[in-house]
Parts: structure tokens; sequence; C-alpha cells
């Protein structure tokens, strides 16, 4: 007899808190995990006592869930998804609903999709933010699919997601297709771009001020009372202060050698896809390939001149050019992951609410903060705005606060301290801003030697010109194209 209210495969962190928290909730859960031992731990550990159904068959799970079937899987991205996906589906009915619950590629969300819509089966690529402990006691959730299937799952999902302000759940329907997949990859790429800012930061309070690791917790400690209050400036506060087995700072015992899962370089191959200019972002992930060179950047320190010059400024005045430069460089890396939602958006003619995604980011997920409730107001207020740097609040923000991300920037590079992402932050502030670009050169040289063609400020936009420059050259032009 179906007893559970839904199902879910992969007994991994994030499964078993996801299931003990749809428990808590009052929904009763089947889980099945391909090896059965990982069942059997789970129902003799953190199960113990809960309403949780084991099931050691793909054909068990299905038999004991209600109709519509829901079945989230919890399992590495890409080919266990597919294999999960056609095992499943002799078994469901129509009507019958997958939901993916991994960091999936949103092409692939999008994909599958489809192909289950001909079969009939109802499809959910959800993006879920927040960890081990945001599973557990409330994530962000991201859904996207087959729209079809929301009002199913949407009293589990807005259950055990998150909550902020008014009991608002951190979670709601995105859009169709990869839509829900494609969000939460942004927000991993902003991720990418926060925790690069908060490391350029600490660098710089380290080497340019040479403040000790519990110096620097405190400043962090300190920053988050206010604008900057957030998930990861806390934890950065905690990381500083931790200590390793001889009392000495934890944080100087570990290699600079950061890795990465790959949804940075997604956001940035998306970005490139539509012609966005997501710099800041693709910034902080090639900063990780930089720290993954350590051999050669140890030999190259032996080879190139690396000595630091001293600081001879006052020290707070400094760090407080320091947290305005992160709070300024936060404001243009969000906005730009904006930008690129937009922009495929409208390529593929997705309907998102960007004060909806702001709202889901606001809780339970990594890039928590207090500023993307500044976010949703924007949204709240202007839901066709072009760029957040373009609401009133923002602008404000920037217009009197620059001068402390320019003296950051000024301070570092005669520092010699490497401030990747702060550096794009201000080059694209200074160049979103400009009325004027050099990019007519790059049109002349690219028409000089190639005829690629040019627009003239004095003619319509779309009208193309080309012109002989040397005297020898033809009339004949390349025909035109655009990234």
């Amino acid at each position: 007899m179906a007893t559970a209210d839904i199902g879910l495969i992969g007994l991994a962190v994030m499964g078993q808190n996801l299931a003990m928290n749809m428990n808590d909730k009052g929904y009763i859960v089947a889980v099945f995990n391909r090896t059965a031992a990982k069942t059997e731990e789970f129902m003799d550990g953190p199960a113990k006592g809960s309403k949780i159904v084991p099931t050691y068959s793909v054909e068990e799970l299905v038999k004991v869930l209600k109709r519509p079937r829901k079945i989230m899987l919890m399992v590495k991205a890409g080919a266990p998804v597919d294999e999960f996906i056609d095992h499943l589906s002799p078994y469901l009915e129509e009507g019958d609903i997958i939901i993916d619950g991994g960091n999936s590629l949103f092409t692939d969300s999008t994909r599958r999709t489809q192909a289950l819509k001909k079969k009939g089966i109802l499809f959910v690529g959800a993006g879920i933010s927040g960890g081990e402990e945001g599973a557990r006691n409330g994530p962000s959730i991201m859904p996207g699919g087959n729209s079809e299937a929301w009002p199913a799952i949407k009293p589990i999902f807005q259950a055990i997601a998150a909550k902020v302000d008014n009991n608002e759940p951190c979670c709601d329907w995105v859009g169709d297709e990869g839509a829900g997949h494609f969000v939460k990859m942004v927000h991993n790429g902003i991720e990418y771009g926060d925790m690069q800012l908060i490391s350029e930061s600490y660098q710089l309070l380290r080497d340019a001020l040479h403040l000790t690791p519990q110096e620097i917790s405190d400043i962090f400690a300190d920053w988050n009372k206010g604008e900057l209050d957030s998930y990861l400036i806390e934890i950065t506060s905690h990381v500083l202060k931790a200590l390793d087995s001889d009392n000495k700072p934890l944080i100087d015992k570990i290699l600079d050698v950061a890795g990465q899962k790959g949804t940075g370089k997604w956001t940035v191959n998306a970005a490139l896809d539509v012609g966005m200019p997501l710099t800041l972002i693709g910034e902080a992930v090639f900063a990780r390939f930089l720290s993954s060179l350590k051999d050669e950047r140890i030999a190259a320190s032996k080879v190139l001149n690396h000595a630091r010059a001293e600081y001879k400024g006052d020290k707070q005045t400094l760090i407080n050019a320091i947290k305005e430069a992160l709070y300024l460089s936060k404001i243009i890396s969000y906005a730009q992951g904006f930008m690129l939602m937009r922009a495929q958006a409208e390529e593929l003619k997705w309907n998102l609410n960007y004060g909806k995604v702001a709202l889901m980011w606001r809780g339970g997920c990594i890039i928590r903060s207090v500023f993307l409730g500044k976010i949703k107001e924007a949204y709240d207020k202007n839901p066709n705005l072009k760029n957040l740097l373009l609401d009133p609040f923002f602008a404000d923000v920037l217009n009197k606060k620059e001068g402390s991300l320019r003296k950051t920037i000024s301070e570092s590079a005669t520092l010699a301290v490497p401030t990747p992402c702060m550096s794009t932050a201000l080059s694209f502030y200074d160049g979103y801003r400009t009325a004027s670009l050099p990019a007519n050169m790059i049109q002349a040289l690219r028409d000089y030697f190639g005829a690629h063609t040019y627009e003239r400020i004095d003619q319509p936009r779309g009208k193309y010109f080309h012109t002989n420059w040397t005297g020898t050259g033809g009339k004949v032009s390349s025909s035109s194209y655009n990234a």
C-alpha cells in the first residue's frame, strides 16, 4: 500500500539531511541508496525512530509512493542522473514527477525536461544551496522544469526551505526547463566571487597591514554587524580564530591551492555564450586556476622580484577602505550575475522574477546576506530594471564610496598584493559608466586588416561601412557578425 509522500534516492550528506528535514515537517519519506548498507546505516543512525521508510530497490521505492509519485534524486550530476532516470522511468506513470536536486548543468535539465515530457513524466531540476546545515534546517531551493509539477511539490519544498522576513520561504518556482539549475549555477558563480573578494580583503589585511589572524577575525566580526552582514563574512571570522593542535592559527597551516567543482566555470561559459561581461566571476575562477600552480609560483617567487613596499599610512583608514571596497565589489559582482540571468532569460524566453530570486537567496543558501534584501527591494520597485547599478540605492552607494575602491586598488598595486576581483570590479564600473569607450579603435583596426566594417556615430545603428584604408584595397567587405 502506498504510504510515502515523496521518495529520495541518494543518501550522502545532502540526501540524508533533506530526508530528515522533510520528516521533521510531517512528510513521510521513502529512501533508497544503491548501496543497501548505506540505507541501513542511515536507518540505524540519524533516521532511527523517524517515520522514514527504507527501501532496497527502485521498484520497491516506487510501490510505496502516493500518486502522483514524487522522486527526488540526490546523486552526482551527469551520467548518474540519466542512469537513475532510465532505471525509474519504466516503473512510473503519466503525471509522476522526477526531481533532480543535484548541481546539474542547466542544459542537461532542459534536455531531461523535454525528453520526459514525451513520456508523460514531469521533470524538475531543483538547485539547492545551504550545504549540510541548510539541507537539515532549511535550504534555499530553486526549482524549474515542467511547471505542471509545481503544485504537487510546492507544499513540501516550501515547508522545508529556509524562511526570512515575514516567514516567507526561500523557494519559489523559477521557470521552465533548465531555469532552476541555471539560477543555482549563477548563485554558485557569485559564491566564487564572494569568496575571492573575502580572500583578497584577508590578504590585504595580513600582508599589507601585518595583522594577525585573530585581529582580522575581529575585523570581519565587526564588518558582519553592518552592510556586509552575511553568512560568508560570519564564517570567515570563525575560520580566522580557529587554532590547530599546537595552538597556532589553523589558517596558516592550510595549503593555498583552491579546489572547484566546475559550477563557476559553467557560469563563465554561459556568460561567453550570451555575450555578457561577467568579469568578476571570471577572475574568481582564474584566481583558483592560478592558485593551483603552486610549484610554479614557488619557483617564480625565487626568480621574480616580489619584495613588497611598506604601507606608511594610517592602518584604520586602509581597513575602512578595504571594507567599502569589498562592499562595492560585491555590488558589482551581483549586478553582473543578474545581467547574465536577464540575458539568458531573454534568449530562452524564460520569465524570471529577479526579486523572487533575491528572496530565494536571502536565507538558507551560502551567499545569504542582508544585502540581498536591497536587491529584492530594487526589483520590487522596478521589475524591468536593466542593471542593479542603475537602481537609486546602489547608484548612491557607488557614487559616494567609489573612492574607497580606488584607494584599495592603488594601495594593493603599490604594495604588490594581488586583487584580481576588486581590480576588475573597478574596471567594469569605469567601463560601464563611460559613454565612449575605445572600441572605435578596435573596429577601425578590424576593418583595416579584415574589412570587417564598422558603424558610424553620425549614421543609424545597423548601417555598416568599410574604408579602403591603404588605397590599394577593394570595396568588398566581410560579412558583419557579432558575438
